[in-house]
């Protein structure tokens, strides 16, 4: 950090003025790693909005368009003030319990000045990590990462959860259960110090995303029988424009949690595109066995999925950790989803996760941590600045149950924490989980009194002339042929088969 001072108007003396991190020449990257880690936070903001935001809004029934959009729109911005106000200290600050930080602001702007720290992750020289960027960069990264945690999450809730229960869920469940993962793995916790390698959120967002996603669709109750029994996307290529956006905006994900502009970043990013390539052609080739067709939307879940296997492990395995990683996240949950799951009474009774969130995160996020604990390299462990020495390939096979620990401890806390938050919310707050019925069939325009498209006569067919979308609806008795369609004539002629005398069809 630089000691920065300003001089008094009358030249009398110095009057010292905030301290403010600058590049430490000493590292080699001048400010490179403050312009990498705020344009890696910017890629995984784009991934939620627009990128699950037009997701969803394709991927689900014309009716529930705006409503699917709405909840990751509203969820990006709500954790946004929670992180600023007492979300990220809780997360990366100080300890206050082995799993939880001391949950404090940090919009001082002598906090946002300075040198990003993490005070509960100690050096091997007794001092506090540091990152070469300021605090206020920290923060935003990392925002963006609990925001599309909530955001994952909304996607198991489609098309039935009260709006007004998920505005309240998210503060809640950001408080009581994401900065508890976040600190635990990531913030210097218990789970951190047994070593249980997370690179970039497979357990933190993916497996704790879809462990509360499973719950949390048992307590709101189900869609209706009917959307069920059509749950057909109401635009495919709406949900490839957001897929792509997903794809490519993981680079930011995995690519920026070395936080730095470094050697490990690129192993990163190459292996997250490398392990999603072969996840999504693994899925293909499953749909096309079974199915005998290639389905786009599989794809789509096995990118997805690929996406989330490779996470915990980016930059610690070698590439062909990647492809074999890629193998389990397109095939393991592939089995889940489309064999077991469908098999299962129970699930398919009482578990209606609405876009399969269990599978393509919670599922796929067992995987690549499993995958990690089996591929770690002492390489890429050492490059990430880990102490680790690899994984069971490297002959350190009790990484393997470090990192069944990790996934259990997250699965069982979200399986807790979401009941309780999702029953306080119902019994003691008296919000319904579940719209109304009579909502429920009405979709979008009963929840938020608007419609995704509206496909109704252009000016020159509206109903006070006569036309609504090309079907006349009365007769024109003038002769300027004005409309130049075909629909009005000026020649008078016996009316026959459906025609007015004016040769203009009445019937639709």
């Amino acid at each position: 950090m630089s000691d920065n001072s300003t001089a008094t108007a009358d030249g009398g003396g110095a009057a010292p003025s905030p301290v403010w991190w600058t590049p430490d020449p000493a590292s080699g990257v001048g400010s490179g790693d403050n312009a990498w880690q705020l344009t890696a936070a910017t890629l995984v903001g784009m991934q939620s909005v627009p990128g699950l935001v037009v997701l969803y809004a394709g991927v689900m029934k014309k009716k529930w368009a705006i409503n699917s959009a709405f909840m990751a729109f509203y969820a990006f911005a709500a954790v946004l003030i929670c992180w600023v106000l007492w979300g990220y200290e809780a997360s990366f600050g100080e300890e206050m319990l082995p799993f939880v930080g001391k949950p404090n602001n940090v919009l001082g702007m002598d906090r946002m000045l300075a040198q990003s720290t993490l005070p509960s992750i100690i050096t091997a020289a007794g001092t506090p990590a540091v990152q070469q960027f300021p605090l206020a960069t920290m923060v935003y990264f990392q925002f963006v990462f609990a925001a599309i945690t909530l955001v994952i999450m909304a996607g198991a809730f489609l098309g039935r959860m009260n709006i007004y229960a998920w505005m309240v869920f998210v503060p809640l469940w950001l408080t009581l259960s994401y900065t508890v993962g976040a600190y635990s793995i990531w913030g210097g916790g218990f789970l951190f110090k047994l070593g249980v390698i997370d690179y970039s959120g497979g357990y933190v967002i993916h497996l704790s995303s879809g462990t509360a996603g499973f719950i949390g669709c048992y307590w709101i109750g189900p869609r209706l029988a009917k959307d069920r029994e059509d749950a057909r996307p109401n635009n495919i290529l709406t949900v490839l424009i957001g897929a792509g956006l997903l794809w490519i905006g993981w680079n930011g994900f995995n690519g920026g949690d070395p936080y730095a502009a470094s050697a490990d970043a690129g192993v990163a990013v190459l292996n997250t595109n490398l392990c999603t390539a072969v996840s999504l052609l693994t899925w293909t080739f499953c749909d096309i066995v079974y199915f005998k067709k290639p389905s786009v939307i599989g794809a789509v879940q096995g990118m997805i999925t690929g996406l989330v296997a490779i996470t915990p492990a980016a930059g610690v395995v070698a590439g062909w950790g990647a492809i074999l990683l890629g193998l389990g996240s397109g095939s393991v949950p592939w089995v889940t989803m489309n064999i077991l799951g469908k098999k299962s009474t129970i699930l398919e009774r009482h578990f209606d996760d609405t876009l399969g969130v269990m599978h393509t995160h919670m599922v796929a996020g067992f995987v690549g941590g499993f995958g990690t604990g089996l591929w770690a390299t002492i390489d890429g462990c050492a490059a990430f600045g880990l102490t680790n020495l690899g994984g069971a390939i490297a002959g350190n096979g009790i990484q393997l149950g470090y990192q069944v620990a990790g996934a259990l401890f997250v699965i069982g806390w979200n399986l807790v924490w979401t009941s309780l938050i999702l029953l306080f919310i119902k019994h003691v707050l008296r919000i319904p989980l579940r719209m109304a019925e009579g909502d429920l069939l009405l979709g979008d325009d009963a929840v938020h009194g608007e419609v995704p498209y509206v496909f109704g006569p252009c000016e020159a067919h509206d109903p006070e002339s006569g036309y609504i979308q090309g079907h006349a609806l009365k007769t024109n008795d003038t002769n300027d042929g004005e409309l130049g369609l075909g629909g009005v004539t000026t020649s008078e002629k016996p009316a026959k088969n459906g025609e007015s005398s004016h040769g203009v069809s009445v019937e639709h």
